[in-house]
């Protein structure tokens, strides 16, 4: 005889609460930034370039702890390690060893890594700082000139073109040049700082502007524009409340590939003497001083140009990864 069958019959209740799960599951939506995560998150380049930008800050922020526990001051002089003969580190590889991860400089003997770290700070100091200013100049010009049109679009366009046209190097050399030792409080290497910072962010200014503009000249025809217009809505809320949210993929995108060319330009201007001026340590100045001895020390001129490559490509990978992540048309 065959045993009967007991069937489970659900609940009403259960069967209503699995079913709101279920419908809340399908409705459930994802936000922009979670979007642009799970591209970044696919790509790898990207996160590695921003691993690397991130190790970077780390080590300028806590250049003195850094340099402290190994126990070199990058202004400390080891001319014992120096052979008297040639200006040279006596030892192999520049005088690389387990005391010197990078060797020393010539003449002084001043510890390479101390000065490569310390040179850091320098470089994404002016890089960061000088993108910061350009983004503002740049966001509130241009979204001006979208907006608005006319004749405040023309005069605005115009400087953009008179800027972008102006030999921004010799301008900040022939400036340095002439710039008083104190200003503002700030007295040499800090005055050098501040006229390389706000230099390079005004003539960065125009590259962004551009860019919001041409956004701007998109977005102020959008139906909710329009709509927060119909109802009554000022102009300054349209611009900061309505525009100024949407800009704000393009313009986190533009600051992350701006911030590498100025660290290029601030090494460029190190180079040519221009810069901050020694003791105080930069991968510019160290170039510099390293074309003297790229015969007989060649480490001396690789590092700290390894330094500048591996933090501007860094930038440029994580920039590129950004750029794909907040462009919903954008394919790897």
């Amino acid at each position: 005889m065959t045993a009967p069958m007991h069937d489970t019959v659900p609940v009403k209740g259960d069967e209503a609460g699995v079913a709101a799960d279920v419908t809340k599951k399908a409705v459930e939506g994802r936000s922009l930034g979670r979007i642009a995560w799970n591209r970044l998150k696919r790509d790898k380049l990207a996160l590695a370039g921003g691993a690397m930008v991130l190790l970077l800050i780390l080590v300028a922020v806590f250049a003195p702890l850094i340099t402290s526990v190994l126990g070199h001051d990058p202004n400390e002089h080891h001319e014992d390690l120096i052979d008297p003969l040639f200006g040279t580190p006596t030892g192999s590889w520049g005088g690389i060893s387990s005391e010197h991860l990078l060797g020393i400089e010539p003449v002084n003997g001043r510890d390479v890594f101390s000065r490569v770290v310390f040179g850091a700070r320098i470089s994404l100091l002016v890089g960061f700082l000088s993108a910061m200013v350009a983004v503002v100049f740049g966001t509130v010009l241009g979204i001006l000139a979208g907006y608005f049109g006319g004749w405040v679009d023309a005069v605005i366009s115009r400087v953009m073109d008179m800027l972008l046209a102006f030999p921004q190097l010799l301008f900040i050399i022939s400036l340095i040049s002439v710039m008083p030792v104190q200003l503002l409080g700030l007295e040499g290497t800090g005055v050098r700082l501040l006229v390389m910072i706000l230099v390079i962010g005004f003539f960065g200014w125009p590259y962004i502007g551009r860019i919001v503009r041409g956004q701007t000249l998109s977005l102020r025809e959008r139906e909710y524009v329009e709509a927060a217009r119909s109802l009554g809505a000022g102009q300054r809320y349209i611009l900061f409340k309505e525009l100024l949210p949407n800009l704000i993929a393009p313009i986190t995108v533009y600051t992350t590939l701006m911030i590498p060319t100025n660290i290029l330009t601030e090494a460029a201007l190190g180079f040519l003497g221009v810069g901050v001026k020694p003791p105080t340590a930069s991968w510019g100045n160290m170039l510099s001083t390293a074309v003297r001895y790229y015969d007989s020390d060649p480490m001396f001129m690789v590092i700290p140009g390894v330094a500048i490559f591996v933090t501007v490509l860094s930038f440029n990978l994580f920039g590129d990864g950004v750029r794909d992540a907040l462009d919903p048309k954008g394919t790897r």
